[in-house]
């Protein structure tokens, strides 16, 4: 089955998360766990967590992802910074275990000057207190574009953090194709290498979903801005090879183009078309 989905807001509530994916076509989505910028999360409504439960079963969702505050900075050079991040991701995994068995992403962070193997430290410090034996949720740290002191942007780093953290089973990793490919990892004409690339240093079996979004710029900018579907620098084509590659296409895909719902709706029935066209 094609999981493919878009990013929505949780102002409203899951069940109301839930009506809009199935009202879009979409069979998962995306969620920020409170307000992107940080901030209080929104309290835990259990009748809408039991209303979003029930939908699920009746839409066929059977994974979601969280998405961490883009404030979160596990790495940052400041110690109050540290903290917020720690205390942040705890209360957001201890919310995550209301809908279990599903997906919490965030980005590794900015070093900030102080070098990469000090945050990449900070990082492992950091997951080495929130994640915890019993929790349901995979922590996915995201691939990024390298832009300033951003870690994250090669394989190697990633790998680095997930070798430091005791509880290795609970994490995973999201790959974001317009970072990978700002990155300077070619996605468009050399995805089989990419793959490879990916399985030796980290392992394709600790992939667990994709960010689907076009680039506005070339390969190996290192910008991070997004584009839609087919309108940027990765193009239509690659996207029908990333969303029907066999080491792929069964992993939950997430848009998080610049859209409101009805683009997201037209990007996910065309991607479902080329998924049916490829696999019929």
């Amino acid at each position: 089955m094609f999981k493919i989905g878009s990013h929505l807001s949780a102002a409203k509530g899951y069940a109301n998360m839930a009506k809009e994916a199935h009202q879009i076509g979409a069979n998962t989505f995306q969620f920020f766990t409170r307000n992107p910028r940080g901030g209080n999360a929104k309290p835990i409504d259990e009748n809408d967590i039991a209303e979003f439960k029930k939908l699920c079963q009746e839409y066929g969702i059977d994974v979601i992802l969280a998405h961490a505050p883009y404030t979160l900075n596990c790495c940052s050079a400041k110690p109050d910074i540290r903290e917020f991040a720690i205390n942040m991701m705890k209360d957001d995994l201890e919310r995550m275990e209301y809908t279990p068995h599903n997906l919490y992403n965030f980005h590794p962070g900015s070093h900030v000057g102080q070098g990469e193997e000090v945050g990449i430290q900070y990082i492992i410090d950091a997951l080495n207190i929130v994640l915890k034996t019993e929790q349901s949720t995979t922590v996915l740290l995201e691939t990024m574009a390298g832009k300033g002191s951003e870690i994250g942007s090669k394989f190697e780093e990633i790998r680095q953090i997930i070798d430091g953290v005791k509880l290795q089973e609970k994490l995973g990793v999201c790959l974001d194709t317009c970072h990978v490919s700002d990155a300077g990892y070619d996605i468009v004409n050399d995805l089989d290498n990419v793959l490879e690339q990916f399985d030796q240093v980290i392992g394709l079996d600790r992939l667990k979903a994709i960010h689907l979004n076009d680039s506005m710029n070339p390969l190996a900018s290192h910008k991070d801005r997004h584009q839609k579907i087919g309108e940027g620098t990765i193009g239509l084509e690659a996207f029908e090879r990333i969303i029907n590659h066999p080491k792929l296409r069964n992993l939950p895909f997430f848009l998080e183009t610049p859209n409101e719902l009805e683009g997201y709706a037209k990007e996910i029935a065309v991607l479902k078309q080329m998924y049916k066209r490829k696999n019929n």
